[in-house]
């Protein structure tokens, strides 16, 4: 029986949350699924799912407008966290039942409105066990499940990624330590990195640093930066494993994050990572043993870090190599089963409840 799903993500932007996103949507055309997609006009997960038999219904603005544009079907799942409220007032008119996947660990918020939407979703996914922590202590009555994100099994061109390390940044032979992600320095530490980069510059200059991504303190970083020959930025990019596949070690010193989902496509590429340990990171980096995780705000420890892998290469390759094979399980085909699963669970249970008498 074919059943009907819409995907909420009226995001601006395409980070993490955007990119799984795409991946479950991508894996769930291969199942017996109508999908529809309530995207942010004019930004990037509409474009790039243009080739994917899914209905794509932008808008502009406002919950109002993204509760109209669910009519029309059987379940809701809403994939970032300001649109439940949308989900709950389509729920109130047509009984349409929602899902919510939570994928930072952040506090949520204590208002009446956050309450009841949490607690009416048919379920809440959380991508960790440490997000699903922080539902839990919010409101234990809220129907919780773990789903983990997934590798993007991301494509790479290995002349593209041979001219990144020549030209990005990094001369041939030199040591490439790489960052993917948003550049947000309060959620991601990239401060951290420009420190660390400024302390090795003279005593290691065969270190380089390469910042890939963009963001709101892309010209913030970029300006504390200024006078380092051994950092560059790239600004966003599209081809993110072409930088993956030039990396010689990964780093994510986060000071907050549900699970870093770029950590699975590191890991794809077989690299040694060094993470902060917050969030859901610690269940996925395993310390000693496909990487070296640090306490957050310790540009100490990520220097030591970088300074044992530096020294240590047969260490960076067997943490790489662990890293690959841990990376096997969390597949955009596992994340599609389990997800389906649960759509087919909670729709028979919503239409059980509606059989029960009044």
């Amino acid at each position: 029986m074919t059943i009907s799903i819409a995907h909420v993500n009226v995001s601006r932007g395409f980070r993490g949350g955007e990119r799984q996103t795409e991946l479950l949507i991508r894996e769930l055309a291969h199942a017996d699924v109508r999908q529809v997609l309530v995207a942010r006009r004019h930004e990037p997960l509409a474009e790039r799912v243009k080739d994917v038999a899914v209905e794509v219904r932008a808008v502009s603005r406002g919950r109002f407008a993204v509760m109209k544009a669910t009519l029309g079907v059987d379940l809701i799942h809403v994939h970032e966290g300001r649109s439940v409220y949308a989900a709950y007032l389509r729920s109130l008119r047509s009984r349409t039942p929602y899902i919510l996947t939570r994928r930072i660990d952040n506090p949520i918020g204590d208002h009446w409105l956050a309450h009841r939407a949490y607690r009416r979703a048919a379920c809440v996914v959380a991508v960790a066990p440490q997000v699903a922590e922080v539902v839990s202590a919010y409101d234990p009555s809220i129907r919780l499940r773990v789903i983990y994100s997934a590798a993007s099994g991301l494509s790479v061109d290995a002349a593209r990624s041979a001219a990144i390390r020549g030209v990005d940044g990094a001369d041939p032979g030199k040591l490439l330590v790489g960052h993917v992600g948003a550049l947000d320095n309060k959620q991601k530490g990239q401060e951290i990195i420009i420190q660390v980069a400024r302390e090795l510059q003279e005593t290691h200059p065969n270190i380089q640093f390469l910042l890939v991504g963009g963001g709101d303190d892309e010209a913030m970083l970029r300006k504390s930066a200024e006078g380092l020959r051994n950092l560059a930025f790239t600004g966003f990019v599209d081809n993110v494993g072409d930088y993956l596949a030039a990396f010689d070690i990964f780093i994510l010193p986060s000071y907050k994050e549900g699970i870093g989902s770029i950590l699975f496509d590191a890991m794809e590429q077989r690299l040694p990572i060094v993470a902060s340990r917050v969030g859901g990171i610690p269940g996925i980096v395993r310390d000693g043993e496909n990487g070296i995780l640090i306490d957050p705000a310790r540009p100490d420890q990520l220097k030591a870090a970088l300074l044992r892998l530096h020294d240590q290469p047969e260490l960076r390759r067997d943490f790489g190599t662990n890293g690959e094979q841990i990376a096997r399980n969390y597949t955009a085909e596992i994340m599609g089963k389990h997800y389906l699963s649960l759509y087919r669970s909670v729709l028979d249970d919503h239409r059980s409840a509606r059989m029960l008498p009044q």
